[in-house]
């Protein structure tokens, strides 16, 4: 039997990505429809593969998986940070973002140095710093299915990008300390505390050079392409230059999103945004993929009593992150400064649906997959951390939404006061600029158009936004009927498909006039 040709291995890979994204899709539609994380189904889904006979062993290049899964999902999460309610909510997100995480990673440690006390201090050190930092992935996910309150969803996504830099501080100081043999503070102090300053001023400056690079750069695929490489490239840069990559990126993305709506175009930032989305999904995908398949081969690695160590280590470490949460965030409740709701506003209730809210994913998936293959007891850690991220998911990520149904937490929709406000005088400022203009061709129709917005605008007095404009559904309509008169002669063949194609996409555009229909 002649050999396999060099090509067949990549091309036997290619068909599982093929398929493993199509069953992505499943799952993430599956978890839509019963209003939980999709994330959760991931991880089940890399359970199952697990198990499958014939599935790739991949190993991904731990140098490379902290750039490949952090970086645009950093970039993604920072473009979409508001500093205005990071600054308002600075005390109770820094208390999770850090303190948090610091407690949760010595209780961790513990726990595994009891369980295996052969295994060395800074390696349970770097296992606590792989498993405490929280995902806003999963959580947000559930969160857009109810009504939480503004400053929840708020203190959440913020801890959620700045515990990324303790956790990731405290993990690569483990796994140097356990490749030397030593650790002294004294050593590396200095170095970070320079190398976080740094990444403070250059990230900034970083992105400022990029708005101004992005002003003459108009086409869709080139800018969005552009934002990949900034994205990995500042990443690797800050990373070469011993700064904190997290920061720096986090810093660059924030800059970069005050200064790019005014010079980009609208069809490049609606093309913009689906082409992120997706990045995201594809790399959680891959990222619980990869973890997954490692499970059977480190089990078979495992003797029978390892095994039993490795599923005890998990489950403690597991209980060990939702406990420590929940210990955190419960007496902070009752302290001003800490306290995760305002003032006499249910602060409990709303500790509680916080200290739920702690679902690992992506970052603890990440840098799990980077350790170094000969690091003490990587199989054991990379075990538990899956375990621990499965458990979350699947424990916390499924029963979130009927615990926040049933805590009756309500949004008093600041957003929609803030934004029913903002609409009302943009459409005033719109108006307006039209007074110089009566001689223009439709004019008056446009001013009508205008009036019936602000008149739509102005009635909703509790600012929350409307569903949508006057002209909305005639709009819809009237481009419904074109669309099928165009649809059936090109069926009939009276048209060809290029002619199709430009009567497409300018009933396309003309559907993006009308209010964004709100997702169901």
């Amino acid at each position: 039997m002649p050999a396999a040709p060099p090509y067949l291995p990549l091309m036997i890979i290619f068909e599982w990505v093929v398929g493993v994204l199509f069953g992505a899709v499943l799952l993430a539609a599956l978890a839509r429809r019963i209003g939980a994380p999709y994330p959760a189904f991931l991880a089940l889904g890399g359970v199952g593969l697990a198990f499958v006979p014939g599935v790739p062993n991949l190993e991904l290049d731990p140098g490379l998986a902290l750039a490949l899964f952090l970086a645009p999902v950093l970039m993604d999460a920072g473009y979409g940070t508001s500093l205005r309610d990071l600054r308002a909510n600075w005390r109770p997100i820094a208390g999770l973002a850090f303190g948090a995480v610091a407690v949760t990673t010595i209780a961790v440690a513990v726990v595994a140095k009891l369980l295996v006390p052969d295994m060395p201090l800074s390696a349970c050190i770097v296992l606590g710093a792989i498993v405490a930092p929280p995902d806003a992935v999963a959580a947000l996910s559930v969160l857009r299915h109810v009504s939480l309150p503004h400053r929840l969803t708020t203190i959440l996504r913020g801890e959620s990008l700045l515990n990324d830099a303790g956790s990731l501080l405290i993990y690569r100081l483990g796994v140097a300390a356990a490749a030397s043999g030593a650790f002294h503070v004294s050593e590396v102090g200095p170095t970070f505390l320079v190398g976080v300053v740094a990444s403070l001023v250059v990230g900034p400056l970083a992105g400022l050079a990029f708005v101004a690079g992005m002003r003459r750069v108009q086409d869709a695929a080139s800018t969005i392409v552009l934002q990949f490489v900034a994205a990995f490239g500042i990443w690797i840069a800050a990373e070469r230059l011993e700064m904190s990559g997290v920061l720096t990126l986090v810093a660059f993305a924030i800059t970069v999103a005050r200064g790019t709506p005014g010079i980009t175009a609208p069809r490049v930032r609606i093309i913009s945004y689906a082409v992120w989305n997706t990045a995201v999904f594809v790399l959680n995908v891959l990222a619980f993929v990869l973890i997954g398949i490692q499970i059977g081969p480190i089990l078979e690695r495992l003797a029978g009593a390892d095994q039993l160590v490795a599923l005890a280590l998990a489950g403690a470490v597991f209980a060990t992150v939702v406990l420590v949460r929940i210990a955190w965030v419960l007496p902070a409740s009752g302290l001003p400064g800490l306290s995760v709701a305002d003032p006499g506003r249910g602060r409990l209730r709303s500790a509680v649906a916080v200290s739920w809210a702690g679902m690992r994913g992506i970052l603890t998936i990440a840098t799990a997959l980077a350790l170094p293959q000969e690091f003490p007891h990587r199989d054991l850690i990379v075990f538990a951390a899956f375990g621990t991220v499965l458990g979350t998911l699947v424990v916390q990520g499924l029963t979130l939404n009927p615990l926040l149904a049933r805590l009756g937490l309500e949004d008093d929709d600041p957003v929609g006061r803030e934004t029913g406000r903002a609409r009302a005088e943009a459409y005033q400022a719109a108006l307006d600029s039209l007074d110089a203009a009566d001689d223009e061709p439709g004019i008056e129709a446009l001013r009508a158009e205008l009036r019936g917005a602000l008149a739509e605008a102005e009635a909703h007095e509790e600012g929350r936004a409307p569903e949508s404009l006057p002209t909305d559904g005639p709009r819809r309509r009237a481009i419904t009927a074109a669309r099928d008169t165009v649809m059936r002669l090109r069926r009939e063949g009276a048209i060809g498909d290029d002619a199709y194609f430009v009567l497409e996409e300018e009933f396309d555009w003309a559907e993006l006039n009308a209010t964004p229909k709100a997702e169901t």
